[in-house]
C-alpha cells in the first residue's frame, strides 16, 4: 500500500494492491485505487474519518485476484471457473468497466478468445503520464484490437475535497459505425455494505426482472415487471424491497431498470446507517440511461464464489441487462428509451461521471434525492426539507 498522507496534497503513485500493480490518487480526504489489470476501481475510501482509516466503499473479491491478462491454466479454472467467465472473475474486484457488450460475447467474439463482459476488464491498462505526480489527475488507456476500439479514462481528484470526477472515452478504429454498449458494473460489499444497515438509493423509475432468473435460487420471480423498489410476489403477495441488501442467504437475482426519464442527471447511492457513511455516483442520463441490479447472497456454490461471497451490482450504462442476444431483452413495452450507443466511423464517443464520499449528519435519517448545484452535490432526505450537501467545485458544469 501506499503512505498515509494527511497533509491535503495531491498525490498520484505506483502501488501494489493485493498484489496487483496499481496507481494510488489521493489529495489527504479520500483515496482512490485503480488497478492496472482490467482498469478496475478497486478501492475508494475517506483516507482518515474520525480519527480512523475508513473501509473501502467498494466490494472487495474475497478470492485471491491476479492481473486477468496472464496464461491461463488448468490450475485457474479450478480456482476461477472455466475462461469464458474466470478471466473476468480472476480479476474483478470494486467497480469494473464493461465496454463492447454487457454479459456473454456473441459466438464470434467466443471464438476470438472473448469472454464474460468485454475485452477490456481482461487486458492490461496503461497510465499515460508518469505514474508519481503531485496532482490530482490520472489517465488510463487501453487498447482493445479485437473489439477495434480504443478506451481512455481521467480521473481527477481536486484539493480538500471528497470527489473523484471521471471522464471517459471510447475511439472506434473501424472505417464504420459501430454499436456497443457501455457499462459501469459498480459493486458493493462488506464490510461497508451489510443486512440491516444499509440502504441503496437510485433515481430508478421501474424495472423487469432477469427473464432468465438466477440459477434456480432467484429471490425475484422471472420476467416480472415492477415499480422500483419493490418487486411483488404475486402467489404470497409479499414484496422484496431492492433498496435493502442481502435479505434472504442462498439467494440472488438480477433485474433491469429504467431510469428517471425527467432527469438530466441520474443518481445512486449506497449508505450504511450504523457508520453514517456513504458514497454515491451522479451521471449524465444521456450517456447511461439504464441501471442493472445484481445481488449475489451466498448462492453460487461453483468457484470462485463458493458459496460465501455477498456482493451488491448498482450497474449504470447502456442496456438493462446483460443479456448477449437482443431477442433475449424485455420486450419494447418495456420502455422506448434506446438501448446501447453509437460510435461512428473512425470517431469517439465521451461520458462523464462523479464518484463521491459522505459522511450523513445525525439528523439526517433518510435520503432520496441528489442534485448538483453549481459547487455542491445537494443530498435531500424523503421530504425534501432537511438537506447536506458535498463540496464539488464545478460538478453542475461538469455534467452539463
Amino acid at each position: 500500500m501506499g503512505k498515509t498522507d494527511f497533509s491535503g496534497r495531491l498525490i498520484r503513485e505506483k502501488i501494489k494492491w493485493k498484489g496487483c500493480e496499481a496507481i494510488r490518487q489521493t489529495n489527504g480526504i479520500v483515496e482512490l485505487i485503480s488497478l492496472a489489470g482490467g482498469g478496475h476501481l478497486a478501492s475508494f475510501r475517506f483516507v482518515c474519518r474520525d480519527g480512523q482509516p475508513s473501509p473501502n466503499v467498494l466490494w472487495e473479491a474475497p478470492w485471491t485476484i491476479g492481473d486477468p491478462d496472464r496464461a491461463w491454466s488448468v490450475d485457474m479454472s479450478l480456482q476461477y471457473g472455466p475462461p469464458a467467465t474466470g478471466k473476468f472473475l480472476s480479476g474483478f474486484t470494486g467497480h469494473a468497466l464493461c465496454i463492447d457488450y454487457f454479459g456473454d460475447p456473441t459466438p464470434e467474439k467466443a471464438a476470438a478468445g472473448l469472454g464474460l463482459h468485454g475485452e477490456a476488464a481482461t487486458s492490461r491498462w496503461r497510465v499515460l503520464d508518469a505514474p508519481e505526480q503531485r496532482d490530482g489527475q490520472c489517465r488510463w488507456v487501453v487498447h482493445l484490437p479485437i473489439s477495434r476500439l480504443t478506451f481512455e479514462r481521467k480521473i481527477h481528484l481536486l484539493e480538500g475535497q471528497s470527489v473523484a470526477y471521471v471522464e471517459e472515452t471510447v475511439c472506434n478504429e473501424r472505417d464504420t459505425v459501430h454499436r456497443c454498449d457501455w457499462v459501469q458494473h459498480v459493486t458493493f460489499g462488506q464490510p461497508f455494505l451489510s443486512e440491516g444497515d444499509c440502504t441503496l438509493i437510485a433515481s430508478a423509475q421501474s424495472g423487469i426482472t432477469s427473464p432468465l432468473g438466477y440459477e434456480g435460487k432467484s429471490l425475484l420471480p422471472n420476467n416480472r415487471h415492477f415499480a422500483w423498489p419493490f418487486v411483488r410476489h404475486e402467489a404470497n403477495e409479499s414484496a422484496i424491497d431492492l433498496r435493502l441488501p442481502f435479505t434472504i442467504k442462498g439467494r440472488g437475482f438480477l433485474a433491469g431498470m429504467k431510469l428517471e426519464p425527467g432527469r438530466e442527471i441520474e443518481f445512486l447511492l449506497a449508505v450504511n446507517w450504523q457508520l453514517r457513511l456513504g458514497v454515491g455516483y451522479c451521471f449524465r442520463r444521456r450517456d447511461f440511461p439504464w441501471m442493472a441490479v445484481w445481488e449475489e447472497n451466498c448462492a453460487r456454490q461453483d468457484a470462485p464464489w463458493n458459496g460465501n461471497t455477498q456482493a451488491r451490482g448498482m450497474e449504470f450504462g447502456t442496456t438493462p441487462l446483460p443479456l448477449a442476444a437482443e431477442d433475449a431483452l424485455p420486450g419494447k413495452q418495456f420502455s422506448t428509451t434506446p438501448r446501447g450507443c453509437c460510435v461512428s466511423a473512425r470517431g469517439k464517443r465521451t461520458a462523464r461521471y462523479l464518484m463521491f464520499l459522505f459522511t450523513v449528519p445525525t439528523e439526517i435519517h433518510s435520503i432520496d434525492n441528489v442534485v448538483p448545484a453549481g459547487d455542491a452535490l445537494c443530498i435531500y432526505d424523503t421530504s425534501e426539507m432537511a438537506s447536506f450537501s458535498v463540496p464539488a467545485e464545478g460538478c453542475e458544469v461538469f455534467l452539463a
